[in-house]
């Protein structure tokens, strides 16, 4: 499933272009991006040879600017905080969960306003969802609007790794034991494994990675991409740039449909 489709003009055109020719089972939308009201008309519309997903990817980090004119706390320019920064909050209890609960409605109902229907999947832009106080209201927000949506947790098939190898996987898979508990009192479905996290470095190999993001997968398991072209929005917006269109190349290639083959996988 590809992340962050609104974000920019190439990165869409990029997610629509796999999804119709196959090679992607889902996405998921920010709301918040300036384009989403013109991305989401192409996306609605558009003709897949499979059954193609279409969630909503929450977003309090980054570059953008929340819905709500009363959200907080917000960088100097107005934007949303910087990862790390929302995670020191989150982690010491210091979000203002009701700003914050009326910011993540506004962007659902953005959603609904725009393809007419609730998520099919609910998850959030840099593994927001999964964060202290955060998880409770994205978990009372799906219960509540959409009840037939699943929602991303981020731990593996198997052990979880090691937080020297891998400290993004490791703490990724700590707070989604969590929040699948919390996911679980409240009925509300989960995925159960997740793949395709990895380190942002040069010269990281996204086809050489993915057929270990494969590797024990379980029926309805999850990778996640970042698949998409590089235009002047994207810049502005986001600097993970070149590895999304490393992403790309390797996803509408031929490597893809024999790395899925090799593994016994196939989207659904």
């Amino acid at each position: 499933m590809a992340d962050d489709y609104a974000l920019a003009p190439g990165l869409s055109a990029a997610i629509r272009n796999l999804a119709g020719a196959g090679r992607l089972s889902a996405t998921s939308a920010m709301t918040v991006a300036p384009g989403f009201a013109a991305e989401a008309a192409p996306l609605r519309a558009l003709n897949t040879p499979r059954p193609f997903g279409i969630g909503l990817h929450l977003t309090l980090t980054g570059r953008l600017k929340p819905l709500t004119a009363a959200f907080a706390p917000t960088a100097a320019e107005g934007s949303f905080l910087e990862i790390g920064a929302l995670m020191a909050r989150a982690f010491t209890g210091r979000l203002d969960l009701a700003r914050l609960r009326a910011e993540l409605d506004a962007q659902f109902d953005a959603f609904v306003g725009a393809f007419g229907h609730p998520p099919a999947h609910v998850d959030g832009h840099q593994h927001i969802q999964l964060l202290p106080g955060v998880c409770d209201v994205v978990l009372d927000l799906v219960a509540a609007r959409a009840a037939g949506a699943w929602v991303r947790q981020c731990g593996p098939a198997g052990a979880s790794p090691s937080p020297l190898r891998d400290p993004k996987g490791a703490l990724l898979a700590w707070l989604s034991r969590a929040f699948r508990a919390r996911a679980d009192a409240r009925g509300v479905v989960v995925n159960p494994a997740f793949a395709g996290p990895y380190l942002y470095r040069p010269g990281a190999d996204f086809a050489a990675l993915f057929p270990a993001f494969l590797a024990g997968l379980p029926d309805g398991g999850v990778v996640m991409c970042h698949p998409g072209t590089v235009d002047a929005e994207l810049l502005a917006r986001d600097p993970l740039t070149t590895h999304r269109a490393a992403e790309y190349a390797f996803l509408a290639g031929d490597g893809l449909a024999a790395t899925l083959a090799a593994a016994g996988a196939e989207l659904v």
